[in-house]
């Protein structure tokens, strides 16, 4: 449906005198609708507008959810052909319920003009709410409220359009789409509830694309098919994508896996992007949700942006009402799939080997004289547009896989974790006396740390543990979290240290690295002595590495450290994980 539809559409209901406009003297026609595809509604304008929408149609309900950094609630909209709104309700009826998050990037506005106008597209037509009886649409209408008020003309500078939007950063400058597992921010916490609540069999993400031009103005980025899994994965993969590219390509438009391209041409050939879970689809994977962002390109007019996402949105409503039934069957069965396996990936890496073929519709690109430096620039020549093979590597195979254990037990006194999971659901138990239990025991190895500053954090990665297996005891109060749940996926991946986003890796257990015990070397030298007296072992080791570390042998600092740390007197939580797996 096209813009003039919308506007003709509206005009002829408003002049109708429809008693669902009357009740608020609304006429529902949008701030984009009346600047022709220009301007995208503030946030004010948006809240205002559902609320009216609920007011004249009772299939449609706002709801006031969580807090935000901002200090504005996070909303959302529910539409409902039933007008049931109670989401336990909802489940025990198999509807089919899609989550719809707009303005995570409030300068990525297209989602929520899209989603304005599909919503009350719906209500108005009496054959679209019996279609959509099956199914409930749920709304985050902006997400990013801290954004979305920090209204600007400027800050996306590749952007063609609207004339003013929001900001990228959040009220504490957060990027909202890195913060789903380290919930630093209001928002996130609020959405976790919004999640958990709504339980979606589809997630989609609406955002719009930087990096290379090209001919299309919409492109998808469908949550990682290997990292979701299972019969899911094969399920997004070879039947939800293809289904949605040929519904489109049936209203004439051309669409395209998101071009992870960045300062080059995109001939060579690209990768599919990977959401891990501190992304919005690669959190809502750790839930077995069928997920997608998508990407409209910077560079096309903002009007046709936003039609193209409507016509998407369509499109996956279309394809959970014709696939309903077997997307729930399907994430009904994941866990007990996940579980049947014995081992879990924790990271993946590209497969260079594998690739599929795409005819990418493409602009010749070539580098010519800048004429602001000194030196060269990319041009892409529009006037020269092709359809070439591109190499598409949309395989990521498992890097590391460990053994799933039968729980997981955290020490009390990491509330910040415990507090995260029980914002998402996770089920877990307190111990109400002392017991020992034989546990795998991890110390931390080796890791990497980032130099600069990512989302508020100075990030772990290539973290290698190594894990013993004892009888520990453990005290009343520690925690106990049976891994056979609804969120197993979560658990492993936040609590397994060598996870990409685990809370190792985003320093929540980062006291453990700091030796909070040392020792003076006039002091310990007596104290050395003594040792290697009664430890012949340990007095061999010591020669041994000697003998194989020059560096060793000249440093007599090093020599009393390593007698120090193999000894009683080194502190045992030093780089003793507080997480402990039961099998």
């Amino acid at each position: 449906m096209h813009i003039k539809k919308y506007l003709f559409l509206a005009i002829i209901t408003f002049f109708s005198g429809s008693i669902s406009a009357q009740k608020t003297g609304k006429d529902f026609i949008t701030i984009f609708e009346k600047s022709k595809g220009t301007e995208t509604a503030t946030y004010q304008e948006t809240i205002e507008y559902y609320k009216d929408l609920a007011t004249a149609y009772p299939e449609i309900s706002l709801l006031e959810m969580g807090e935000t950094d901002s200090g504005f609630p996070l909303h959302l909209v529910v539409f409902s052909a039933s007008k049931e709104f109670d989401f336990s309700k909802i489940h025990d009826s198999k509807k089919n319920i899609i989550l719809i998050n707009n303005a995570i990037h409030p300068g990525e506005s297209d989602g929520v003009d899209a989603s304005m106008m599909l919503l009350r597209d719906i209500v108005k037509d009496k054959n679209k709410i019996k279609k959509l009886g099956n199914m409930v649409l749920a709304v985050i209408p902006i997400y990013n409220i801290g954004g979305a008020l920090n209204r600007n003309s400027y800050s996306r500078a590749n952007q063609n359009g609207p004339k003013e939007y929001g900001f990228r950063g959040n009220a504490q400058n957060y990027d909202l789409n890195r913060d789903f597992i380290k919930a630093d921010t209001k928002n996130a916490k609020s959405f976790a509830e919004i999640f958990h609540l709504v339980k979606p069999d589809i997630f989609i993400d609406n955002h719009v694309s930087n990096g290379a031009d090209y001919q299309y103005g919409i492109t998808h980025l469908f949550t990682q098919h290997n990292n979701l899994g299972n019969d899911l994965g094969d399920f997004i993969e070879n039947i939800m994508r293809p289904n949605i590219e040929a519904s489109l390509l049936k209203k004439n438009i051309i669409i395209t896996p998101y071009v992870n391209v960045w300062g080059t041409t995109p001939e060579a050939g690209f990768s599919q992007f990977f959401d891990s879970p501190r992304y919005s689809t690669g959190y809502s994977t750790l839930f077995n949700t069928l997920g997608m962002m998508v990407e409209t390109h910077m560079l096309k007019p903002y009007k046709q942006r936003m039609e193209q996402t409507y016509s998407l949105l369509e499109s996956a409503i279309d394809f959970t009402i014709e696939k309903g039934t077997e997307i729930k069957e399907l994430r009904q069965n994941a866990i007990t799939k996940i579980l049947a396996k014995k081992t879990y990936p924790i990271s993946f890496e590209l497969n260079k080997d594998y690739f599929t073929t795409l005819q990418f519709k493409g602009y010749e690109g070539s580098y010519i004289d800048s004429k602001v430096t000194n030196g060269k620039r990319l041009f892409y020549d529009r006037t020269k547009p092709y359809t070439k093979p591109v190499k598409y590597f949309n395989n990521y195979i498992a890097s590391k896989e460990i053994e799933i254990p039968k729980a997981y037990i955290l020490k009390q006194g990491w509330w910040k974790v415990l507090e995260r999971l029980k914002d998402n659901h996770i089920d877990y138990a307190v111990f109400k006396n002392d017991t020992s239990i034989i546990v795998e025991e991890q110390h931390i190895k080796d890791y990497k740390t980032s130099t600069r500053s990512f989302e508020g954090h100075f990030i772990h990665s290539k973290t290698e543990v190594v894990a013993e297996t004892k009888k520990v005891l453990f005290q009343k109060g520690d925690i106990y979290i049976p891994i056979q749940q609804n969120g197993l996926r979560y658990i492993m991946e936040t609590l397994e240290a060598e996870a990409t986003d685990s809370f190792f890796n985003w320093n929540f257990f980062d006291t453990i690295l700091e030796q909070k015990e040392h020792f003076s070397s006039y002091v310990f030298e007596d104290i050395a002595e003594k040792l290697l007296q009664e430890n012949p072992t340990l007095r061999d080791l010591l020669n041994q590495k000697m003998d194989t570390n020059k560096v060793f042998a000249e440093s007599t600092e090093a020599q009393l450290d390593f007698i120090y740390k193999n000894s009683p007197y080194y502190e045992s939580a030093h780089l003793k994980l507080p997480v402990y797996k039961v099998f």
